[in-house]
């Protein structure tokens, strides 16, 4: 194992994170009480030009009104690109106004690492402006070829800031960006063979755990094809993200089944830690299981099940 060790800034439990439009109030409510892990209220894409201003005030009310953490909900809020007039102001009215009750702000479109310190060198300040005694977390979208071709010196230099904890895969921007010839969000293409996205959720999946932050899976645009939501956050779960995102609450119960260990998953996980720890006590590294060899590697990996179980159980405890 390398002397060099990137560990996670902070732990939360991240299987389904809705979304949830900044100029739609309405839906906050149900939003508070759909059992997803993390809510984003957004600002961004979701949001008419006209309607931003409105949205930025919808949103700090309702950080500030209602009891997002007492239903164990983690608060971001997805801002508005680094290109656009709106950006500084939502970062400076979020804070300001109710940055004591936000976990998280997650920035769209990150092309490179100096995106992510520009709101870094803004949080900083504004957290000293305000005395504030929580650290507000940053979440970056990889939904660019840029952003793609730098996500590990993104990732990197995030995990060195401080404040980076997740990258996001936005694969309908995405798409957008490298030509795909698709114009499904998130669905697999029949005329190619196999995950079209397999490779690009791969490598930021690499860069997330070689740094320390939570990879997860974004958005699957057809909410009538529960199938089909299931098999991408199950490819994604395969290939190591957290959680995946829900533009609707009927996929919040999907992703928490897919991203939620099974009990048997769990049981299997426990016995070899069991059967390893037996081996040890006999002077040896590795163990027969079923018929199959376990090692220093099988205990890691079963170790990864019974965190992630705990860490949930804790959770909806």
């Amino acid at each position: 194992m390398s002397h060099t060790l990137y560990e996670a800034p902070v732990q939360r439990v991240q299987r389904c994170e809705l979304a949830v439009p900044g100029s739609n109030p309405g839906m906050f409510e149900k939003a508070m009480k759909s059992g997803a892990d993390f809510i984003f209220l957004d600002l961004e894409d979701a949001v008419a030009p006209d309607d931003k201003l409105q949205a930025r005030k919808n949103v700090i009310d309702a950080i500030n009104n209602m009891d997002w953490h007492g239903h164990g909900i983690t608060v971001s809020v997805r801002i508005n690109g680094l290109d656009t007039q709106y950006m500084v102001r939502d970062i400076v009215d979020l804070v300001e106004q109710c940055g004591d009750k936000l976990d998280t702000i997650l920035i769209p479109k990150v092309g490179v690492y100096a995106d992510v310190y520009m709101v870094e060198a803004m949080l900083n300040q504004l957290e000293m402006q305000q005395g504030l005694k929580n650290k507000i977390g940053i979440e970056c979208l990889i939904e660019t070829a840029l952003g793609m071709a730098n996500v590990e010196d993104i990732a990197k230099q995030g995990a060195l800031g401080g404040r980076l904890e997740a990258l996001h895969f936005g694969v309908a921007d995405y798409a957008a960006s490298n030509r795909a010839r698709t114009t499904n969000i998130g669905g697999l293409n029949p005329d190619y063979p196999g995950d079209q996205w397999h490779f690009a959720i791969s490598r930021m999946t690499v860069a997330c755990r070689a740094y320390g932050l939570r990879p997860i899976d974004g958005p699957f645009g057809d909410i009538k094809d529960p199938d089909g939501y299931l098999q991408a956050a199950k490819r994604a779960a395969a290939l190591g993200c957290e959680g995946k995102w829900a533009i609707h609450p009927s996929q919040i119960e999907y992703a928490n089944q897919v991203f939620t260990p099974p009990a048997e998953e769990i049981e299997k996980a426990n016995r070899i830690l069991e059967a390893l720890k037996n081996a040890a006590a006999q002077g040896k590294g590795a163990a027969a299981l079923d018929g199959r060899l376990i090692d220093a590697a099988s205990e890691k990996m079963a170790n990864n099940v019974v965190n992630a179980a705990a860490a949930i159980a804790a959770k909806t405890k």
